[in-house]
């Protein structure tokens, strides 16, 4: 019979009990006789007490609730150890802020004139860092480049025939990238290529990365990263040419993906419940910190090369985590590797001046009964399988990509009408405007994600950037349609105005989608394939980032276009952000059948009384043998019937 088949499939030799209670024909006698034994004999103590063995390939539920028992037991985040670890992981953001900030620095586009052409140094051409090609005409008003001395009338291409260049950087750098090897007129494409191979090195780390880091541990991938991040980071400030230069860029670009995942991981996997939010957004404002000072940074380097060497040598201090940082002890228990999660166990606990003997639920017993179990790792191909958790982790790189993606629209755009005004008039004033706006969005998703939730909070910053979005694109070119009827009493000023209002609240919205999301995915991907799922949420955040340079490599030509694709995206996010599970003041899953549990909750609590559409998971019921099982007592009843009985 099937049902035969099936239980010989599932338990092997031993035949496991029917659906609705009963037992299989072999041991029904044997449970008559063992009734009749128990009602002449009292039973013992003993064997009422002992559980039976847990079936082959499945572990004990205590030890897998980490935040439930394992995490208690080690003093929480008031450990000392635990507050220690945190604060090394808070520490490099600062060393992150500094790498990937700095290419605003080493490929900043001078101002640049021929100094053969006008030895008085008067500018004679000058190259914006929009368009490619300085001779474009309009190419600094669209990206906010003040307006310099503009070439005189004549054949452009003529003026890029030049032996010496002489530049004005307005990085606060003497000399660059871009003036040490004449990266200008025909040679300009080759910056946009070095924007691209720390972006593309950052995007390969993260997937290659993030799935090592679920094979081996976060602790190797970490300490690896590091090692080889100085190496090639070194190695970038002796460059010879530009494509040196690109090339070890993104190695220095995979191995500083490396450490950024690592890190995420730990920080997440540290943290009870209740701090996971706040852990994260300190060492946001840290990395933001780095962002913050490295004009002053490059001010005091002055030199491309020294600056290069000064962002890279404080990994340098990193080094020493091979000796203070152990590994993640939530991977090592999920993972089943207990042998070293003992050890570290009682490492916390004697370091933290916790007592081992009050362990009220028996996590160290449970532990030892489990010493001899083989370590079960995942990759995160597995999540293919699934039926949710590949949904929420689709859902939330297509919401990543889309905040990176469409925050370039909007800075172009402010940029662009900034100039027309004449708010900005330097590279300092764009490069604060743009950091003091993601500053501000961090600083108010804390009170909305603490009052909202990750998946209230996700929806309404991503409501507020496609109102940006769909403002800008439409609201916009009907004012700019009125605006040139004689009687309508509007200017192009009134439109710009608008512009940068809609380009700033969509820009400040975009940076919290993105950022947001990427702490949603690290929540609900379960801890065995935690670096995985970090890999693919971070790998789309940097396709996103890379539209940037695309478009500035075709000079900007589909702009619109880009951001009407964009646009739509976010109303797709929309509605796909209903469809997540709420993970706030939840625990971590540690595995994929936990990750399959973060199942979607209304928004709104339920009225009294009423009742709800969709079931909870603890209300689902298996119904997979209800046919064999009806059928087996049908066959019952009809012997018993036969019999008289």
């Amino acid at each position: 019979m099937a049902i035969d088949r099936r239980r010989e499939a599932a338990g092997g030799g031993r035949q496991l009990p029917e659906e609705n209670g009963s037992l299989p024909a072999g041991e029904a006698g044997s449970a008559a006789a063992a009734a009749a034994t128990l009602a002449v004999a009292p039973p013992a103590p003993a064997e009422i007490q002992t559980l039976p063995p847990p079936a082959a390939g499945s572990c004990s539920p205590l030890l897998l609730d980490y935040d439930g028992s394992v995490l208690p037991l080690l003093g929480g985040l008031g450990g000392g150890s635990q507050r220690t670890l945190v604060l090394l992981t808070w520490l490099p953001a600062l060393f992150i802020g500094f790498s990937q900030f700095s290419d605003s620095f080493l490929l900043d586009q001078p101002d640049f004139w021929c100094r053969e052409a006008d030895g008085q140094g008067n500018g004679t051409g000058h190259l914006t860092r929009g368009p490619a090609n300085h001779s474009q005409s309009g190419g600094a008003g669209m990206l906010g480049t003040p307006a310099l001395p503009t070439p005189p009338p004549g054949d452009n291409v003529s003026q890029c025939h030049c032996h010496e260049w002489q530049y004005r950087i307005r990085a606060g750098l003497v000399q660059n990238v871009v003036s040490k090897w004449d990266l200008v007129c025909e040679s300009s494409w080759k910056v946009h290529i070095a924007k691209f191979s720390l972006l593309v090195g950052l995007i390969f780390g993260y997937l290659i990365t993030g799935c090592i880091a679920d094979w081996v541990g976060r602790r190797p991938v970490l300490l690896f990263s590091v090692i080889f991040i100085l190496i090639f980071g070194l190695t970038v400030a002796l460059s010879v040419n530009v494509t040196m230069f690109s090339t070890l860029r993104f190695f220095e670009g995979f191995c500083l993906a490396g450490i950024i995942l690592s890190l995420y991981a730990l920080r997440i996997e540290l943290c009870p419940p209740g701090h996971r939010f706040m852990v994260t957004m300190v060492a946001s404002f840290i990395a933001m910190a780095g962002q913050f000072l490295m004009p002053g940074l490059a001010a005091l380097c002055r030199d491309w090369q020294v600056l290069q060497a000064v962002i890279i040598c404080p990994f340098l201090l990193m080094l020493l985590y091979w000796i203070i940082f152990p590994e993640s002890l939530r991977w090592l228990m999920a993972t089943q590797q207990f042998e070293a999660s003992k050890k570290l166990i009682l490492h916390f606990t004697n370091k933290n001046e916790m007592n081992i003997e009050s362990d009220i639920k028996g996590v160290m017993p449970e532990l030892e009964k489990e010493l001899t179990r083989r370590p079960k790792k995942v990759c995160i191909v597995k999540v293919v399988g699934t039926r949710n958790l590949w949904k929420n982790i689709v859902v939330l790189c297509v919401n990543s990509l889309t905040g990176f993606g469409i925050h370039h629209c909007f800075a172009k755009s402010m940029m662009g009408h900034e100039a027309k005004m004449m708010i900005t008039h330097n590279f300092y004033a764009d490069y604060y405007t743009m950091a003091g706006i993601a500053l501000a969005s961090c600083l108010a998703m804390c009170p909305v994600v603490g009052f909202l939730g990750r998946r209230g909070g996700l929806l309404l910053f991503m409501i507020l950037t496609a109102l940006a979005s769909l403002l800008q694109l439409g609201l916009l070119n009907l004012i700019g349609k009125y605006s040139q009827l004689p009687d309508s009493g509007m200017s192009d000023s009134v439109k710009d105005k608008f512009s940068t209002a809609f380009s700033i609240v969509g820009m400040f919205s975009s940076h919290a989608v993105g950022s947001l999301s990427v702490f949603f995915c690290a929540e609900i991907t379960p801890t065995v394939i935690r670096g995985g799922g970090l890999g693919l949420v971070l790998a789309s955040a940097g396709f996103g980032m890379l539209t940037a340079p695309i478009m500035e490599l075709h000079n900007q030509k589909g702009y619109f276009l880009h951001h009407v694709i964009f646009a739509c995206c976010t109303l797709i996010c929309i509605i796909c952000i209903l469809l997540l599970p709420e993970s706030k003041n939840q625990n971590l899953p540690e595995n994929i059948p936990d990750g399959e549990h973060y199942t979607r909750k209304p928004l709104l609590p339920h009225k009294k009384g009423e009742q709800p559409l969709l079931l909870t998971n603890s209300e689902l019921k298996d119904y997979s043998g209800l046919h064999d099982s009806s059928a087996v007592g049908d066959g019952v009843s009809e012997n018993t019937t036969a019999n008289g009985m």
